[in-house]
């Protein structure tokens, strides 16, 4: 395999000389000379060394993402719009998957601080977990002061920009529909408890139980992972406690599909037995049977402004963009009628 001093030396230049022409430097050279030197790389079939070149280029040209989990709809969907945005500047993306592991997502940080990535974006959740927390702004204060960008997707105590979805809003919306359908007994399968996410959604929901005057006892949160088995785990649970129950809520939508898996192996009917509302609206939910009602996050959106916070580095103070929710009608939920 051909070398840079192969390549120099066909060219009759200087190894120094053939690295800036072929890593594109704007310091100027030639025409004849960049010819020589191109026309030696082709003869031989060089291929450059391209960890070298992106430590030895001015701007960084990576960008790292961390994610809870990349297979995870929602985080699939985060991810596109963070792609679409990388890749209309010409940076390459490294995706991280954490799997809800807070000590992960501190070595991945320190990794990509390692690999001189221009910008870290964090798509998950965050966490009620002080010790992580404080340790995480260290070592996120550490690359920015090298000249590393932040973004965070969701409510986080960090320093960077932020795309902050509107998860309140978006559990009261859900709380209004099912309170304000009539309903009374309601489950409501929440995601884990050290997410900021679970908390924010589940604190919509008692907004909206109150305002409404209806409860939501402890006994009918269950909380569980943000995956279909969590789902239908806590479906299980609900329906132990409550078998009665007129409506659940899932505070996302694999959870949901998760909550019909089981709802229709007991033969219930969805809605006319028990409604099921979702969360997220992720692709899924359209094509389920019968066809979820959820509360819509932009979420291909959210990715796409979050990666572009974070590759704008024009603007030094940090920014807080909001994501709105919408609350989507389909056929899995209706107002209670009487038994």
């Amino acid at each position: 395999m051909a070398t840079l001093a192969d390549v120099a030396r066909r060219a009759g230049v200087s190894p120094a000389t053939a690295s800036r022409i072929i890593s594109g430097s704007t310091k100027l050279v030639t025409e004849e000379l960049r010819a020589r030197v191109l026309r030696a790389v082709d003869e031989l079939q060089y291929v450059p060394n391209a960890h070298a070149q992106l430590l030895a280029r001015a701007q960084r040209t990576a960008v790292g993402v961390i994610v809870h989990d990349v297979s995870d709809p929602y985080f699939a969907e985060i991810t596109r719009g963070l792609q679409q945005v990388a890749t209309a500047n010409g940076r390459l993306v490294i995706i991280c998957n954490s799997y809800r592991d807070p000590a992960r997502e501190l070595e991945y940080v320190e990794l990509l601080r390692a690999q001189q990535v221009a910008a870290i974006v964090l798509a998950g959740s965050g966490y009620h977990d002080p010790s992580f927390t404080k340790a995480l702004k260290g070592k996120l204060a550490a690359y920015t002061r090298t000249g590393g960008r932040v973004s965070v997707i969701g409510r986080h105590e960090l320093p960077g920009d932020a795309v902050m979805p509107a998860n309140e809003e978006g559990g009261y919306l859900a709380g209004c529909e099912v309170f304000g359908a009539g309903h009374r007994k309601v489950g409501v399968i929440a995601g884990p408890k050290v997410l900021t996410t679970t908390t924010d959604r589940l604190a919509g929901l008692r907004r909206a139980a109150r305002e409404l005057s209806r409860t939501l006892p402890a006994r009918r949160v269950a909380y569980a992972a943000f995956d279909r088995d969590g789902g239908a785990a806590a479906t299980e649970q609900l329906l132990a406690e409550t078998p009665d129950l007129t409506a659940i809520v899932a505070l996302n939508d694999s959870m949901a599909v998760g909550a019909l898996s089981v709802l229709r192996a007991r033969g219930l009917s969805v809605p006319g037995d028990v409604s099921v509302i979702g969360f997220d609206d992720m692709p899924i939910a359209r094509d389920v049977t019968p066809a979820l009602t959820t509360i819509r996050l932009p979420l291909t959106e959210m990715g796409a402004r979050a990666m572009a916070l974070a590759l704008d580095d024009e603007v030094r103070h940090d920014r807080v963009e909001p994501a709105a929710a919408t609350l989507v009608r389909r056929e899995s939920s209706q107002p209670l009628t009487s038994r």
